[in-house]
């Protein structure tokens, strides 16, 4: 049965693609642009399914691990993957002091998992294998390659809003005109249809967030270790930004940005301090339960 964070993510996904076949019959005026912005789709979604890996990996510069190499960190992977009834996935390092963590790959048999010198010098093992377990969350949920096919989506509404912006300043996109007769669908399809898929995406990776966290915390059996983990994740990223294809952001485990104002609405992942009180609250759960004999 699904979960409630399983009909959101389908539900906003599926306001995405309509988004986006929307875009398509506004481009070209009729009918015929329906056929053009569902095939739009899933030619995006094919691509971020088998690529998705390949350039997440690429976008961070990440290479690629052997066991020996890193073999505690090996082993670490090879444990909690097997906790978390996955194959183990393919290592990755990325060459930054910056703390931080992502998952890849378009299913658990073509996973990837990389981590940042940063993260690896900052953790203590416990929180780092928090931290490796909501990644593997990531992988059993198949939340990697939800996100890759939503960034794809929503990079193609915005090109899209690009190309009918340029189609307004310089005439009309048509042939029939039919734009000009609706310029409040235009002005929905260049601006807001943008912004609303930024929003999208963002909402959907909120989710998967939580989700991954108490994942986390089902494999390890230490909610309170990932909490630590977030808090210096959180306190470090500000310090030392991770650099890279701002597309791929929602991927990784933290993605600092200020939750003041109208800036809070386009955070990839919830309040770090929202997750650490809910993994808190989980492990005082955990304590109250008395243990079977």
């Amino acid at each position: 049965m699904f979960g409630i964070n399983e009909i959101k993510t389908a539900a906003l996904l599926g306001l995405l693609s309509g988004l986006l076949v929307l875009g398509g019959y506004y481009l070209v005026g009729n009918e015929q642009g329906l056929y053009l912005g569902l095939a739009f789709a899933a030619a995006s979604s094919f691509s971020s399914w088998y690529y998705s890996d390949k350039a997440a990996l690429a976008a961070y510069n990440a290479q690629p691990i052997e066991r020996q190499q890193a073999p505690e960190l090996y082993d670490m992977v090879a444990s909690l993957s097997a906790k978390a009834g996955i194959p183990m996935p393919k290592l990755f390092f990325v060459p930054t002091k910056s703390p931080n963590a992502f998952a890849t790959g378009r299913d658990p048999e073509h996973a990837a998992v990389a981590v940042t010198q940063g993260i690896v010098d900052l953790l203590l093992r416990e929180e780092l294998e928090g931290v490796l377990a909501h990644e593997l969350t990531h992988v059993r949920n198949r939340d990697t390659l939800t996100q890759a096919v939503v960034g794809t989506i929503a990079g193609a509404i915005t090109f899209l809003g690009r190309i009918l912006t340029f189609g307004a300043l310089y005439g009309p996109v048509t042939r029939d005109n039919r734009q000009a007769s609706n310029p409040f669908g235009l002005l929905f399809l260049i601006v807001l249809a943008p912004l609303t898929a930024a929003l999208i995406q963002f909402g959907i990776s909120r989710t998967r967030e939580y989700s991954a966290d108490l994942g986390s915390a089902e494999i390890t059996g230490n909610p309170e270790a990932l909490a630590s983990a977030l808090e210096k994740l959180e306190a470090m990223g500000h310090q030392i930004p991770m650099n890279g294809n701002p597309a791929m952001s929602p991927l990784l485990i933290v993605n600092p940005l200020s939750t003041k104002g109208l800036q809070s609405l386009f955070r990839t992942h919830p309040p770090t301090e929202e997750r650490i009180r809910r993994l808190l609250e989980l492990a005082k759960q955990k304590q109250a339960t008395p243990v079977a004999a």
